[in-house]
């Protein structure tokens, strides 16, 4: 196998500006969210979760074999890709849906901004490399005052709900535990190309169709039936479209994105994916937000640029 084999999973998509890459990415994940309700109006998030994961395997899985891309072949890689994969994909994609069945899709897309912000927190605590510096404690506060303002406890009715928007900033988290953990568990474990994002989706399968048995069984419903089935297919084209667009080929992209450009300029495609989300919501779905809620959503993003932002380097003396 050559480097290019590896390192060009999409030839096509390479030829493509990095901004344009960059923009489909923004608006395919902030579009996620407004997939997510349209599928609840028919399906259960633990349906809609496990069907995300599937349908985004199998999409990856056929592209990896188109590509020639290995998978890892040794157990422990596996097992520490399957630890990774909770967090990135199992958790906060359940956790996003059924924050759904409480708040706004706009209000779960800003919630996934204090991502950046998670990953920060976590990366201080889980990686010894990681030191705090008055930046980035700057950063962490002011994304905590941000997610405050956007739930406004101090309201007891005119306010989002207060449990939906944390479940939703505990899917935000969770993707900044999963980020710091496949830093720490695979730095040294050899993973290329889209063969990483494959795995995860492989790995991250097995955990959802578990939880959708397990509660459909406590619950009492059929897990392959449906609520609504008037509402069934276009909620199932949405929810397809969430595994194949939203969760398959926004990883390809994204690798193209960081083939491009690296790692921190791809990150930055985060600040713009509440704005999408939020934009979606409002036009598609005719969702409000209040005042408090964009602003906590303006400090927020502002918090997670301030922290995603590097030391300048010092000048070179002779």
């Amino acid at each position: 196998m050559t480097v290019t084999e590896l390192e060009a999973p999409a030839r096509g998509l390479a030829r493509l500006p990095w901004q344009a890459l960059w923009i489909s990415l923004a608006l395919i994940w902030g579009s996620s969210f407004l997939l997510m309700k349209l599928g609840l109006d028919a399906l259960h998030p633990m349906q809609i979760a496990m069907l995300r994961i599937g349908v985004a395997a199998v999409t990856l899985v056929l592209l990896a074999l188109a590509m020639r891309v290995r998978l890892p072949r040794d157990a422990r890689t596996w097992g520490l890709l399957a630890v990774c994969s909770f967090f990135l994909t199992a958790l906060p994609f359940t956790l996003f849906v059924v924050a759904e069945t409480r708040i706004s899709s706009s209000l779960t897309g800003l919630a996934n901004a204090a991502t950046p912000i998670a990953t920060v927190v976590f990366a201080l605590l889980l990686l010894p490399s990681d030191r705090l510096t008055p930046r980035k404690l700057g950063a962490v506060l002011l994304g905590l005052v941000g997610v405050v303002l956007i739930a406004q406890p101090w309201t007891a009715h005119s306010g989002p709900d207060v449990v939906g928007f944390l479940i939703a900033v505990g899917g935000a988290a969770s993707y900044g535990v999963g980020w710091t953990l496949n830093r720490r568990l695979l730095a040294h474990r050899e993973v290329p190309g889209i063969a990483h994002p494959t795995a995860l989706m492989v790995t991250g399968l097995p955990m959802v169709l578990v939880a959708l048995l397990a509660w459909s069984a406590i619950e009492g419903w059929s897990p392959i039936g449906s609520h609504a089935p008037e509402a069934l297919p276009l909620a199932l084209v949405a929810t397809i479209a969430l595994g194949v667009l939203g969760t398959g080929l926004a990883y390809v992209l994204q690798f193209e994105v960081v083939r491009a450009v690296g790692p921190t300029v791809a990150a930055t495609v985060t600040y713009l994916i509440p704005v999408v989300a939020v934009a979606l919501g409002v036009l598609v779905l005719g969702e409000r937000l209040g005042v408090w809620e964009v602003v906590g959503a303006a400090v927020v993003i502002g918090a997670g640029v301030l922290v995603g932002q590097r030391p300048k380097a010092r000048a070179a003396t002779a």
